[in-house]
């Protein structure tokens, strides 16, 4: 039987744990591999409320949990979209990027047609009905519990911690074995290998394959492995956040939107996540441009006068990946692996990917991680690469001036090749599924086989984000404005809405049930204050 130790909990770790045990184990119901966890007593969580993408579904079936009973324990909500509002311009302007759009076969133009539109209507409500049924605040499923009839892709907003309680119960149930304890020591064998853990309990833990869960402090991947990190700061500049929770007894919004809205203010942006008892946001900030102070001051006049008696809390980080994160017999998870800002709800994503890859590469023997660990490697850097550019093509594209911090994002320097390489590109001819092809494997290296290393640059496979969401974020900020502007043809038609739009808009507007109802009918939610159905819909 192999072996796992998982050194640190939390989201990362739970995750690991769970999504192992469902996959290698059978929800529990075999013992192939035995799961341990070590986690600390004593370490706090940081708790913020967390959005997630549609993947997180994939996690939660392999686990085996029941989607009400999740959301139950997890204060969850649906989310269908990001609303970004004031990233083009300091006007109050938004556009969404949604889990759900209609696709024209078997060539998409739709990108190209609306570049030469006369642009009346925002690009993503010409290829779905998402981000109008997002503004109408309706719940992506139908009402009855019974009726799993799934009209639009979907993801969650929840609570962070409340999560990695729930998967914490729902693993010792199913096998995993819990030991709250604190790391002492990491035993190493000559080659290098992790062998054994020591904790302050008294505990030698012996493992074939240790995880590290240890989040920023990376215990095992950073201190005894000796893997240092890259520094990717220079591409995104935030290194801040302040974060408050809202709770609805004190100001409930009258609704409880089935979106993250992201809002670029001064110097960043502020996410604001609604879950089924709060609101939390967060403004993330680089410290280079804007104090401390300055930014609990901008996110409490976000959030308005009734702020004040609210506690906050300030996050430092540095957006970074571990140079590896499998090296021999250790696998880095969640913050000991890196991170990268929130922007697109890729926390969670990045510790379920990796837990995901693990159980794809997972070695039956040790002469196999070798190969297993050159190809995770490799996937899991090419996928942080991707995040890395798509993030960094929302600030490169901003219009906006009104701030040094604005004027800096924006520059040449400040936009890494891959994504200028892009973009250049796609001014010639707009984003279509083949400008992303990568196979790499270890024989293919220029390298010798006894140091196995990448001879080929990163490339963006769009294992995350195809090219229709690069076309959403492209056109969504305006993308080539200024050739549109400039344009001799004076002519411009009204931008093409596709009639499985107009259809899927007509019928969420009809049979799609107000967020909070569905909240309160299927997972718990407390009524604050709903009041009458929204006009159009149909119980």
């Amino acid at each position: 039987m192999r072996k796992v130790v998982i050194v640190g909990g939390g989201s990362a770790g739970w995750m690991a744990a769970a999504y192992l045990n469902g996959a290698l184990n059978k929800q529990g119901q075999d013992q192939k591999v035995k799961i341990t966890l070590i986690e600390s007593p004593n370490i706090p969580r940081i708790s913020v409320g967390e959005a997630t993408i549609p993947s997180m579904r994939h996690l939660l079936a392999v686990v085996g949990v029941d989607e009400n009973d999740f959301m139950r324990a997890t204060d969850a909500t649906f989310k269908q979209s990001i609303k970004y509002v004031n990233w083009v311009s300091k006007n109050n302007s938004f556009y969404h990027h949604p889990f759900s759009r209609y696709t024209n076969y078997p060539l998409d133009n739709s990108g190209a047609d609306w570049i030469k539109s006369d642009r009346s209507i925002p690009y993503m409500e010409t290829v779905s009905a998402q981000p109008i049924l997002c503004e109408l605040g309706r719940s992506p499923l139908l009402l009855s519990n019974w009726d799993r009839e799934t009209p639009l892709t979907y993801a969650y907003h929840m609570n962070a911690q409340k999560f990695a309680d729930y998967l914490t119960s729902f693993s010792i149930a199913r096998g995993v074995e819990h030991i709250q304890e604190n790391l002492l020591n990491v035993n190493q064998r000559e080659n290098g290998f992790i062998s054994s853990v020591v904790t302050d309990g008294d505990s030698v833990i012996n493992g074939d394959l240790f995880i590290d869960c240890t989040g920023f402090r990376a215990k095992l991947i950073g201190e005894a492995m000796e893997i240092g990190v890259e520094d990717c700061s220079e591409w995104l500049l935030c290194d801040r956040a302040v974060t408050m929770h809202i709770p609805y007894e004190e100001n409930y919004p009258g609704t409880v939107r089935p979106y993250t809205t992201a809002t670029a203010l001064s110097n960043g942006w502020i996410w604001d996540i609604p879950m089924q008892s709060q609101r939390s946001i967060g403004y993330v900030h680089s410290s280079h441009f804007i104090s401390e102070d300055e930014a609990e001051s901008e996110m409490r006049a976000y959030q308005g006068h009734d702020s004040a008696r609210l506690s906050s809390r300030q996050i430092k980080f540095s957006v970074e990946r571990r140079q590896k994160l499998w090296e021999k017999n250790c696998i880095a998870i969640g913050l000991s692996g890196g991170f990268i800002e929130p922007l697109e709800s890729t926390g969670l994503y990045l510790s379920d990917l990796g837990a995901v890859a693990l159980a794809e590469h997972f070695p039956s023997e040790d002469r196999d991680i070798e190969a297993m660990s050159y190809r995770y490697n490799r996937v899991l850097s090419n996928r942080f690469y991707e995040i890395l550019d798509f993030i960094n093509m929302h600030y490169c594209l901003t219009k906006r001036t009104d701030t040094k911090f604005w004027r800096t994002i924006q520059r040449p320097e400040h936009v890494n090749d891959r994504l200028k390489a892009k973009l250049e590109y796609w001014r010639s001819k707009s984003p279509t599924a083949m400008d992303f092809e990568d196979q790499c494997f270890a024989n293919l290296s220029t390298t010798s086989s006894n140091n196995l290393t990448f001879s080929h640059a990163p490339v963006d496979t769009a294992a995350l984000w195809n090219h229709e969401s690069y076309l959403c974020i492209l056109l969504g900020m305006d993308f080539m404005a200024t050739e549109f502007q400039q344009s001799e043809n004076t002519f411009r038609p009204p931008p093409v809405v596709y009639d499985a739009v107009i259809d899927k808009l007509r019928k969420g507007h009809q049979q799609l049930p107000p967020h909070e109802l569905w909240l309160q009918k299927n997972a718990g939610m407390s009524n604050y204050d709903f009041g009458t159905k929204p006009v159009g819909w149909v119980a």
